[in-house]
């Protein structure tokens, strides 16, 4: 095998299907493997630290449609069913929740992703409110985790090691410690500790485990942050330098009162802008849940920073990837406005990097359902639409915990897994699709309020009616 110890070693863990995170990293600054790529449909322009602020802003986004009765009985089916995931494949003594399981077998893993963990403490935030689960039970389980996270599971500066073995928190794989699914966790962390507010151990454990993290650390010699680092060979090459689920690590950085990061470290990543079918917005070269992760816990509705509305962008980038899949009909008929959406996923060839616009991987025909899950909040009623045709045409799409990972109509291959971080954005979308319940509680923590002041954040001064004429371009 060529490459340095360290690419040896990665490279064996990409037998893993599960570690999103490790083909995401040699997507970091792609061009690369564009096998359906409109080019002359996505121009792109960037600016960072050193520009005074963005292009014309982006097309306005389409009128959200609103939930009807039968679409909130659905996903109160759907919350329920995503949250036996975190309850059964969690271990009650640690806490700690499977980062995938098959659905059609007695699974016996014994891997644990701390990412998949954070989803699940912010999903017992749900199903204590939604009465999935008694307080008792809700607050027992929250505290066992916490305690194991602060007591015994490995850190450095405070940072979690991305995969562990669920019974004793050991390391897995070598994995490195990564940062954003650290981030992921401590936004779980943070849910619980507003949630279960007047509880002194959890709010007691929650600050500790938040403030143990030494952001600075991560800082040492950049403002743009490293995307991990392992005890064998240090940080990771690479960075968080591009648009993508990175605002969370950025915002919960700066908000902290320990080891906070510089306000300088904000606008140092790039805002790159796309276009697609008329459609401007802030992207990237990956897929659709990048637009989503950071906006499960902080609400940026109705405010903006130098660049933009964040939430508002990701109505237009989840629009754009829907007429994006609607272009892909001719080669793959199951794709319709009924039937949408590719992000990374599990595929019959294993696990795969896909989406667009531009198209990137290997596309097929696969759909994924945490794509239109994910998105639930930026458009309810085209989401709401992909969601019950997967329910109502596909029921072997649909498991115990809700919707398998992925599945192809046109091959008839159904997955057998459900993967902890792809039920959890379905859930918790779900939630605040539905009551705003997951960023009401979070933002109440003064961590979140510190980091978007610092990133200076601003409410929107009020909302720009769509044009009639960019709305009635856009299939119904």
């Amino acid at each position: 095998m060529k490459g340095s110890p360290f690419e040896q070693k990665k490279a064996s863990l990409r037998a893993y299907r599960g570690s999103r995170r490790e083909l995401l990293r040699r997507m970091a600054g792609m061009g690369l493997a564009l096998p359906l790529a409109q080019a002359a449909r996505l121009p792109l322009m960037a600016w960072g630290q050193d520009d005074t602020g963005p292009p014309a802003g982006p097309a306005p986004p389409p009128q959200p449609g609103s939930l009807t009765p039968q679409d909130d009985a659905f996903l109160n089916d759907l919350e329920q069913a995503s949250f036996l995931y975190f309850w059964e494949q969690g271990n009650p003594l640690t806490g700690l929740i499977k980062d995938r399981c098959d659905t059609r077998t007695r699974d016996t893993s014994i891997v644990a992703s701390i990412a998949s963990t954070g989803f699940g403490l912010t999903a017992i935030c749900i199903a204590h409110m939604r009465g999935f689960v008694s307080y008792a039970d809700a607050r027992l389980r929250v505290v066992k985790a916490l305690s194991f996270l602060w007591h015994k599971l490995p850190t450095h500066r405070g940072f979690f090691f991305h995969f562990a073995n669920i019974d004793s928190g050991e390391r897995v794989w070598d994995s490195e410690v990564s940062s954003v699914d650290t981030a992921l966790l401590l936004c779980g962390v943070l849910t619980c500790k507003q949630h279960f507010a007047e509880d002194r151990d959890i709010s007691e454990l929650a600050h500790a485990i938040f403030d143990r993290v030494d952001w600075t650390w991560l800082a040492e010699d950049t403002t743009i942050l490293s995307m991990g680092w392992t005890p064998e060979y240090g940080f990771l090459p690479s960075r968080w330098a591009d648009y993508s689920e990175l605002m969370m690590i950025y915002l919960l950085g700066m908000g902290s009162s320990s080891h906070p990061l510089s306000g300088d470290a904000w606008p140092a990543w790039k805002r790159t802008i796309f276009e697609y079918d008329g459609l401007r917005y802030i992207g990237s070269f990956a897929p659709l849940f990048v637009n989503q992760y950071s906006q499960a816990w902080f609400d940026f509705r109705n405010k903006h920073d130098r660049y933009a509305n964040y939430f508002q962008n990701s109505v237009i980038a989840t629009d754009a990837h829907r007429l994006f899949c609607l272009s892909l009909n001719e080669k793959f008929p199951d794709y319709s406005n009924a039937l949408w959406g590719i992000t990374a996923s599990d595929s019959d060839k294993g696990y795969v990097v896909w989406g667009g616009p531009p198209a990137t991987g290997p596309i097929d025909g696969t759909i994924v359902p945490c794509a239109a899950g994910g998105s639930l909040p930026f458009l309810p009623a085209e989401t709401m639409r992909v969601l019950h045709t997967i329910h109502d045409r596909y029921p072997n799409a649909w498991c115990r915990y809700g919707f398998v990972d992925a599945f192809n109509p046109l091959t008839n291959w159904y997955d057998s897994d459900v993967i902890g971080i792809d039920t959890g954005i379905t859930m918790l979308m779900a939630e605040n699709a539905r009551s705003g319940f997951v960023w009401e509680t979070f933002m109440k923590n003064p961590e979140a309020q510190r980091g978007m002041a610092k990133a200076g954040f601003q409410p929107d001064a009020a909302p720009a009616a769509a044009p009639k004429a960019a709305a009635a371009a856009r299939p119904k």
